[in-house]
């Protein structure tokens, strides 16, 4: 098979589309190549699907770890699972790019399978992979009227010459910067898909970063042309579908007011039924004609046909909707909040027959979604999940797992919000959104994202501006058209576009176009804008009229979360020997801790009292003791030698005998026991950072004359003087010997003690000094 390639220079990257090697029995194959990102494209044309009413393209987008140099996080499963949500997403960015294109009458199995093969990190590979399916659909001989191309749009608003800038197919670099993520599909004079997160982003300057867009796009589709003038196959021809054009013909004719009575039956529900319908057709044809051939499936297409063209031309024609409204009238709002009583926020958002139920969960930080992906381990800290079960649409069906279109919906409503989150370090929870669906007619993943502002509100979430948004749709008969503002179902699926748009009063915060035919025009694209802009501040009054601002404390049932900063020397220290002391905190308190790199120590607890325990504690731990300091502390071990105090919350200090009491001390027992509270003062913090304490002040810590040895025959028989316990550091006069004497009847009694770890350090020390001043030649023998 012959290999063929060609490269394109795009924004400064190369792009290369091969074909002829890899992946030799599909229809068609591409690998696409951007720096080192590489993707293959394989497109396959299966068998005739004439028991379906639908064209049956399905898009999987596999996403392997090995492109990315990376093995499973998990320890007993290393193969990849179910696909990411990321990748579903992917697929369905794809399949939203392509389907349009495709001729009604093609009902043949098509499978499109792009597999990411290398990632660097740099270069997005969702992007290429659209750029490789419309080349490899493009030169394959399955009919379809593309080429197509995507890229991706940022703008950085301020470039650093005080200038704004868009960027093409913007990078792991640029797009810290960007306040704009937008992917745009197009042929070479219309738009066919939108996807955008923006952070505010005004109208005008959305619609031009499309028309850039447009511009790049052009010159990748005559790219993928001249591949397929080298290598391209001659497309396989449709022909029309002449049973039902049979059907409509039948319909129009003898059937149009029973499609009327339908019509009005369907406006209560997202999807209707015409199956009583469809069998009075056929039960009176053949009476009529014993020879009628048209099976139910072809008749319920082609009432379906009739009724969507009847919906066009009534609104394109005579400017009226199915359901009576003016063109732009958004349907009637209502929403309260504080619906479900232990949860920690929670909203009912409805337009007419479209409702959704949102339910915050607030937790703290360690709750935060890992994604592992082939270009590493990220976390989100807001998490949008949408749920539409079948009673939704008034039919039963499967529940289990979410659908692609759940999955798409909530992650639309996640990107619409995400630009109002708080950072962390003003609102330190993770934050998780479920939006039941409770009623489907309409736009339900912006009534999602509606009942989520107002339920984040009412959690006490300190989101930066109230987000709102609305479906915009379009009806068109040759080159006339109309836009309708927030559409219902029967305007959806006899419409030419459902195009959602989601903001604040400032601007855009999340785009996603759906088109069913071959694309907008950039003068459709902006009066959407426009038409959008206003119907969104329309919503936005009605939500600000349930709840002007958000709660200003958090619920009771929530976590409490508090956030402290402490030097990154100290994280250590806080965590202890084995994370010893992190887990005597949580154990002592109740709270959780957690501590990043940076130094930032996070703690939570279902009690107020439990977390500010724990602050306490670690802010002790934290803070830099001086001497000379006096503290209340709490005698936690006592030892022959001295005692140790616990002056801050995790913090303890060493007293020594010889600065317990101005009189001599044999025994610390003597002083002090367990449990006992005193007053310290800070003498001494070592190169270790140990500290050592003092319980004398005033005339008490003045130096003391040495207590007179013993007789020698009190010592033992033949044993010379000695000397053990701990050494004292203290300030300058303080007796430096210090410490207690053994006697010899005590040691000989039991087994030997052994020394304690800290006596044994000052001994060294001890020593040590000792020789250092032996050899300057200012030591001087005590005795």
């Amino acid at each position: 098979m012959k290999i063929s390639s060609v490269e394109l220079e795009l924004a400064g990257k190369k792009i290369t589309l091969q074909t002829g090697e890899l992946a030799p029995q599909a229809t068609s194959s591409v690998l696409a190549r951007m720096g080192d990102t590489m993707v293959l494209v394989t497109v396959v044309m299966g068998n005739l699907r004439e028991d379906i009413d639908y064209f049956p393209l399905t898009v999987e987008y596999v996403e392997r770890l090995y492109a990315g140099g990376r093995i499973k996080g998990s320890r007993w499963v290393k193969r990849e699972g179910r696909p990411s949500d990321d990748a579903i997403l992917t697929a369905r960015l794809i399949d939203r790019s392509i389907r349009p294109l495709f001729p009604k009458e093609f009902k043949k199995e098509v499978q499109i399978i792009a597999t990411v093969l290398s990632v660097d990190g740099e270069n997005d590979p969702d992007v290429l992979s659209i750029i490789a399916v419309s080349a490899a659909l493009t030169i394959s001989r399955i009919p379809w009227n593309g080429p197509v191309s995507a890229v991706r749009v940022g703008y950085v608003k301020e470039n650093g010459n005080g200038n704004a800038e868009f960027v093409i197919n913007t990078g792991a670099v640029e797009g810290e910067f960007s306040e704009l993520d937008l992917v745009v599909t197009q042929t070479k004079d219309k738009t066919l898909m939108l996807e955008a997160g923006a952070l505010q982003v005004p109208n005008d300057v959305m619609v031009e970063a499309i028309k850039k867009a447009q511009v790049e796009n052009t010159k990748v589709i005559e790219f993928i042309e001249k591949l397929a003038k080298e290598v391209g196959e001659k497309k396989e021809e449709v022909a029309p579908d002449t049973k039902l054009i049979e059907a409509v013909k039948l319909i129009e004719k003898s059937y149009k007011a029973d499609v009327v009575t339908l019509l009005k039956d369907r406006m209560e529900k997202e999807s209707g039924n015409s199956a009583d319908l469809v069998e009075k057709i056929i039960t009176e044809q053949k009476l009529a004609n014993p020879e009628f051939d048209l099976d139910k499936k072809t008749i319920t297409k082609a009432i379906d046909y009739v009724l969507f063209k009847n919906i066009r031309e009534s609104i394109v024609k005579k400017g009226v909707r199915p359901d009576g409204r003016k063109l732009d009238q958004v349907r009637e709002i209502s929403s309260r909040v504080s619906v479900l009583p232990r949860t920690h926020g929670s909203a009912i958002f409805q337009r007419e027959n479209t409702q959704a139920l949102s339910v915050v969960t607030l937790g703290s930080p360690r709750m935060e979604q890992l994604i592992e992906s082939a270009e590493g381990e990220e976390v989100k800290r807001y998490i949008h999940h949408y749920s539409g079960l079948p009673y939704s649409f008034g039919q039963t069906g499967r529940v289990g797992t979410p659908s692609r279109r759940e999955i798409g919906h909530g992650a639309l409503a996640e990107r619409a919000i995400l630009a109002v989150i708080p950072k962390q370090e003003i609102f330190p929870y993770t934050i998780r959104v479920v939006s039941e669906v409770l009623s489907q007619n309409g736009s339900s993943s912006m009534a999602s994202t509606c009942g989520s502002t107002l339920a984040l509100m009412d959690a006490g979430v300190p989101i930066t501006k109230p987000v709102a948004g609305i479906s915009i749709g379009m009806m068109s008969e040759g080159e006339n058209y109309e836009l309708i503002t927030d559409i219902i179902g029967l305007e959806d699926f006899s419409g030419d576009m459902d195009f959602k748009v989601a903001g604040t009063t400032d601007g855009i915060t999340a785009i996603q176009l759906d088109v069913k035919i071959p694309g907008l025009t950039i003068e459709q694209v902006t009066q959407t804008f426009e038409r959008a802009t206003t119907a969104r501040l329309f919503i936005l009054e009605k939500m600000l009229a349930t709840m002007p601002n958000f709660r200003e404390e958090v619920s009771e049932y929530a976590p409490k979360i508090e956030q402290i900063k402490i030097p990154v020397e100290k994280i250590g220290e806080l965590i202890g020997p084995g994370g010893k002391m992190i887990k005597n905190i949580i154990a002592q308190t109740g709270a959780t801790v957690d501590v990043e790199d940076d130094g930032t120590v996070t703690i939570s607890g279902t009690a107020e009292e439990a977390v500010d325990k724990a602050v306490e504690w670690v802010k002790g731990l934290a803070r830099e003791v001086t001497i000379g300091e006096v503290f209340d502390g709490e005698v936690k071990r006592i030892l022959p030698f001295g005692a140790f105090v616990e002056f801050l919350p995790g913090k303890e200090g060493m007293v020594h005998v010889s600065k317990m009491s101005a009189e001599f001390v044999k025994d610390p027992n003597d002083i002090v026991h367990l449990g006992d509270k005193v007053k310290v003062k800070v003498i001494e913090i070592d190169d270790q950072h140990r500290i050592n304490l003092s319980m004398l002040f005033g005339d008490d810590d003045k130096p003391r004359e040495r207590r007179p040895e013993r007789p020698q025959e009190d010592r033992g028989e033949g044993r010379p003087p000695q000397r053990s316990g701990f050494i004292s550091r203290g300030g300058s006069g303080g007796d430096r010997r210090g410490g207690f004497n053994s006697r010899s009847e005590d040691r000989d009694q039991g087994p030997r003690r052994e020394p304690h770890p800290l006596a044994m350090q000052f001994r060294r020390e001890r020593d040590q000094e000792r020789r250092n001043q032996r050899t300057s030649g200012s030591y001087r023998r005590d005795r």
